[in-house]
């Protein structure tokens, strides 16, 4: 008995001694524990100050880019064409939103989205850091879907391009895409020149993503800069009123006009009809894209021969007095004939312009010979780029050939078997109305004087100017005749190009021409494409045209008249009986 109770207390004082051990193993690897937090606290907090400094940047600043400011594009007097707004973009981070926020309804109805639209692409982008909500949208709109307070929503400030001018200066200034890089017309050909280049820059930022403090400017964005145009906008509208009004009086398919300062060769005005708006370009078709006084040719018909008779003029051969006998009114070339609209009899080359013959004019080629006509198309501008560095523009087709075919060399001098833009035509008509001097064509403004190539005599040239006088005065170009000064051009009616070949009732009536003649200041081409409702010839449908644009530019312009007093009254409609003291 007493041998087992000397056991049992002997097993309670091990128990005891088990209990105790292990209170102080817990307690030692619980002090062991608190020293080395502890420690750790003082390592972070003393000694190495830098790593939580480091971490807690990583998690609040953050580098953001600046966007540099595009270009201003204006025109000749300082009209701004295209200019960049400040906006902001809606953008979000998925992963800090919900897709079942009941908030994402208010913003869709905010923005003019579709909730379950927005939910979806929110549910689709859950892996992802970084989706746009919408970009490009008013301040104030961004504002108040700001203020919702929808976690994982923020805003950054963007810039959007915007035409004042709309369609009427679409085809020449283009537009850009939503990352404003140009995408067509001027836009396009100097985009590195607009655009700028972004820079960046350190921020503070709190767990919402909000900008707390700018810290740091890493590299400053550089603004892109800016360009004047050739354009005067105020013949540019006037052009863009007057073209539109045809193309609809005549329920054309389109129609071009191009207008030039024969001094410089600077373009003034450029429209096409149909235009866009490219501030809103929902409706914009690849066919209305094209800038068609550049990128679409055609052949320019009777226009060409006042540039045929210049030949003759520099070959010595001819005089403006030369007799030339078109009778009967047709020549056979084989299968092909070629027709006057009456038998004209015996014309000199001023009446072969006036009557516009191609009689005349045919028998003019075969005695030059083709090579003589194409050469001088050529230092005109035909078959070649202007220099205008416009994208797509199309150089033309001036045929070459190794040996003439009689038809051939008849057919060119009238403007048939080639092809040009209406630009080109302008170019050509350039050189007639400024002395014989080719000047590169310009859209964008000349700080300083042009610098030319004479391609053709004075003389010549003066000679012609004198004949397409005469042809506005009395001959094809009626319609073209100017209410205070003296003009002189061409007429053109050709028959519009198809799939198998040309169409026979759709036709592209053209006028070509300028003004004043005796000191020309400016050239203007006129082209509209299949008028219908009976006229469809270029002296009813482009020549009208011609004179209501050139009129008015020429007051623009404060280009002097040239009519005296009596003959202003009589244009105004006033009797000269009524002058008075």
């Amino acid at each position: 008995m007493p041998e087992q109770k000397q056991t049992r207390n002997s097993f309670q004082r091990l128990k005891a001694g088990l209990k105790a051990w292990r209170f102080a193993s817990v307690l030692a690897v619980f002090m062991a524990v608190v020293a080395a937090l502890g420690w750790r606290l003082v390592d972070l907090h003393v000694v190495d100050q830098a790593f939580l400094r480091e971490q807690g940047d990583v998690r609040t600043i953050r580098v953001e880019t600046i966007d540099a400011h595009r270009g201003m594009i204006t025109d000749r007097y300082g009209e701004p064409l295209a200019v960049s707004t400040p906006v902001h973009t809606l953008w979000a981070n998925p992963g800090e939103m919900s897709v079942d926020d009941p908030r994402l309804a208010n913003l869709a109805r905010l923005l003019g989205m579709k909730e379950a639209a927005l939910r979806n692409r929110v549910r689709a982008n859950e892996g992802r850091g970084f989706m746009y909500v919408k970009r490009k949208i008013p301040p104030s709109l961004a504002e108040a879907a700001v203020a919702l307070e929808i976690p994982g929503l923020y805003k950054r400030r963007e810039y959007r391009r915007y035409y004042p001018a709309g369609e009427v200066t679409a085809h020449v200034v283009g537009f850009t895409n939503i990352d404003e890089r140009g995408q067509e017309g001027i836009e396009l050909s100097f985009n590195d020149w607009l655009s700028g280049r972004v820079g960046s820059k350190r921020v503070l930022k709190d767990n919402r993503g909000r900008v707390i403090k700018d810290l740091s400017l890493i590299r400053d964005a550089d603004p892109g800069r800016s360009m004047s145009l050739s354009i005067d906008l105020r013949l540019q509208y006037l052009a863009y009123r007057e073209l539109k009004a045809v193309v609809q009086a005549h329920d054309a398919r389109g129609g071009t006009l191009v207008m030039l300062d024969v001094d410089t060769g600077e373009v003034l005005a450029m429209v096409n009809q149909d235009s866009y708006n490219p501030n809103d370009r929902s409706r914009i078709s690849s066919e209305g894209l094209r800038n068609k006084a550049i990128t679409d040719l055609f052949e320019p018909g009777s226009t060409m021969k006042p540039v045929t008779i210049a030949a003759a003029l520099e070959s010595g051969r001819y005089r403006p007095d030369t007799q030339i006998d078109t009778a009967p009114g047709f020549r056979r070339f084989g299968r092909f004939t070629i027709r006057d609209s009456h038998n004209y009899n015996v014309l000199d080359l001023t009446g072969i312009v006036v009557k516009s013959s191609n009689v005349g004019i045919s028998r003019i080629a075969s005695d030059l010979g083709g090579d003589a006509i194409r050469n001088l198309y050529y230092r005109l501008g035909m078959g070649q780029a202007t220099g205008i560095g416009f994208p797509g523009e199309a150089v033309g087709v001036l045929p070459s050939p190794p040996r003439w075919r009689p038809v051939e060399e008849v057919t060119l001098s009238y403007g048939y078997g080639m092809s040009v833009s209406a630009l080109q035509l302008a170019q050509a008509y350039m050189v007639l109305a400024n002395g014989g001097i080719r000047y590169p064509l310009s859209l964008v403004r000349l700080e300083s004087p042009a610098v030319g190539e004479r391609v053709l005599s004075e003389k010549v040239t003066a000679d012609v100017r004198q004949m397409l006088r005469v042809a506005v005065e009395e001959g094809t170009g009626k319609r073209a005749q100017l209410s205070f000064y003296s003009a002189g051009g061409k007429t053109g009616t050709v028959h519009l190009v198809g799939r198998d070949g040309y169409e026979k009732s759709q036709y592209k009536a053209i006028f070509a021409g300028m003004a004043p003649v005796d000191d020309p200041r400016i050239v203007t081409v006129v082209a509209v494409d299949a008028p219908q409702g009976g006229e469809y010839y270029g002296g009813e449908v482009a020549a009208p045209v011609f004179a209501r644009v050139m009129g008015d530019a020429l007051r623009l312009l404060d280009v002097k008249p040239e009519l005296d007093s009596a003959d202003m009254r009589t244009a105004l409609g006033r009797p000269v009986s009524a002058e008075r003291g």
